[in-house]
């Protein structure tokens, strides 16, 4: 089959798309070269010419670069004598303390003058060496002190009035040119060291404020890792806890009279079991799925708990689902009855702030788990009173128990065993939300939990 011959108008057309987009390419290309060398260029003016790297190899070439000016302004003529074979060694020697302008200002333009003064004074072309001096004026203004640079343009002032003064009693227009340049130079290098400052306040502002950043990244992520231990501490001890109790009183049924087993006690104590396990798990599964939710919101730079301390519950962008709050009290209260427990719920309180009805949940199940765990007697009784008083939530949780200080954290519990985080996480609970808490043997017998959780004001809430 013989090739198809695009028409003539599909070729001018691609032509001209091809040509239009290569000049966009071509355009693209100087741009950005062009931005890069303004990028190099205004960070030159913006470094630091003190601490600049190779600043006495840059100095070197720029001295050269100066000289070769010097030679070109003698080249174009003007007034004055040709410089003679010491005219022009004065002038050259003139340049070479430039090399050290940055390392010691002062000490470049001390020599420059010294060069500078005995060549003027021979009546050379005076143009010649201005661009040096010039250059150790502006060297001395933009690294030093608004003092030192003027008593540096006294300096330099009072010494050209007398030589002006003494060649040329008339030429009064000739020293209003000169010490205009060099008021002029002086204030342009105060003027550039005075935006260099400002720029570098501006970068360290913006290199402490990354800073910052950073440790409340990692501080919020150190709360968040703390957040998550705490509550996978108290979802799954409690339900571990009552499983382990609840086995126990299968295993005592199963082994206490064989010969007159009691299934259906058994089948009870496996049900529970199994009811158990099944709160837990999905417990379990809500915890990890807000867990992945706060894996994707993260990834995409949401701040975690931002607004938030510690343990806290509640705020703006939060992803952590339902919150248990008091009204699941007889839940758990149901739970320790199941462990063997008599538990006596009382609730004395209404319109409790999510917030403080999660703290207030958490330190109750901690509470309950603790008592069960390290009561020590089969007729244990646990007493959980909430109510509201002057502003505040008040828990109590009180049991008649013989475990004494039961896990204590950073201490083993009555039996030996490793040292829990009960307690500490209490009260991380109850800082959460401003609170404080207690926890010790009872006046009496047992072990008792007090905690208070400060409730917000209207105006706050709203």
């Amino acid at each position: 089959m013989p090739a198809r011959v695009p028409e003539d108008g599909a070729v001018e057309e691609r032509g001209t798309t091809t040509g239009v987009r290569d000049r966009s390419a071509a355009e693209t290309a100087v741009g950005g070269g062009r931005s890069r060398r303004v990028e190099r260029i205004m960070s030159a003016i913006n470094r630091e010419p003190l601490t600049a790297p190779h600043r006495t190899r840059n100095d070197a070439v720029l001295a050269m670069g100066v000289a070769v000016l010097a030679v070109a302004i003698a080249l174009m003529g003007g007034e004055g004598t040709w410089p003679g074979p010491l005219g022009w060694t004065l002038l050259l020697a003139g340049h070479v303390p430039l090399v050290w302008r940055r390392r010691s200002p002062v000490a470049a333009l001390l020599g420059v003058a010294a060069c500078v003064a005995p060549y003027h004074a021979l009546d050379n072309n005076h143009a010649l060496p201005i661009p040096a001096t010039l250059l150790a004026l502006y060297t001395v203004a933009a690294t030093g002190t608004v003092r030192r640079t003027l008593l540096t343009g006294v300096a330099v002032l009072g010494p050209t009035v007398i030589i002006n003064g003494l060649t040329n009693p008339k030429g009064a227009l000739e020293f209003l040119r000169i010490s205009g340049w060099i008021i002029a130079i002086l204030f342009i290098g105060i003027d550039v060291r005075y935006y260099r400052r400002y720029v570098a306040s501006i970068v360290d502002r913006a290199e402490r404020a990354e800073r910052t950043r950073e440790e409340e990244a990692r501080r919020r992520v150190a709360e968040e890792r703390l957040r998550i231990a705490r509550d996978l501490h108290d979802l799954l001890a409690h339900s571990i806890t009552l499983i382990g109790v609840q086995t126990s009183v299968a295993a005592h049924v199963l082994t206490a009279d064989p010969e007159r087993l009691d299934r259906k006690a058994v089948a009870q104590a496996l049900d529970d079991i199994a009811g158990t396990c099944r709160t837990a798990r999905g417990e379990l599964r809500t915890t990890l799925e807000v867990l992945r939710a706060h894996d994707a919101v993260v990834g995409v730079g949401t701040d975690l708990g931002a607004g938030a301390g510690p343990g806290s519950v509640s705020g703006p962008g939060d992803m952590r689902g339902p919150l248990p709050g008091i009204d699941g009290l007889a839940g758990l209260a149901e739970s320790g009855r199941v462990a063997g427990a008599k538990v006596e719920l009382s609730v004395r309180a209404d319109g409790i702030p999510p917030s403080v009805g999660a703290a207030a949940y958490r330190i109750v199940q901690e509470a309950l788990t603790n008592a069960v765990r390290h009561g020590g007697r089969e007729d244990l009784t646990v007493r959980v009173g909430l109510w509201t008083a002057d502003g505040a939530l008040l828990v109590s949780v009180k049991d008649d128990g013989t475990g004494g200080d039961a896990d204590v954290g950073g201490a083993a519990g009555p039996s030996g065993g490793t040292p829990g985080f009960g307690l500490v996480g209490m009260r991380e609970r109850a800082r959460s939300v401003g609170g404080t808490l207690d926890a010790g043997p009872g006046p009496a017998e047992g072990f008792e939990v007090t905690a208070t959780l400060p409730l917000p004001r209207e105006d706050e809430a709203r």
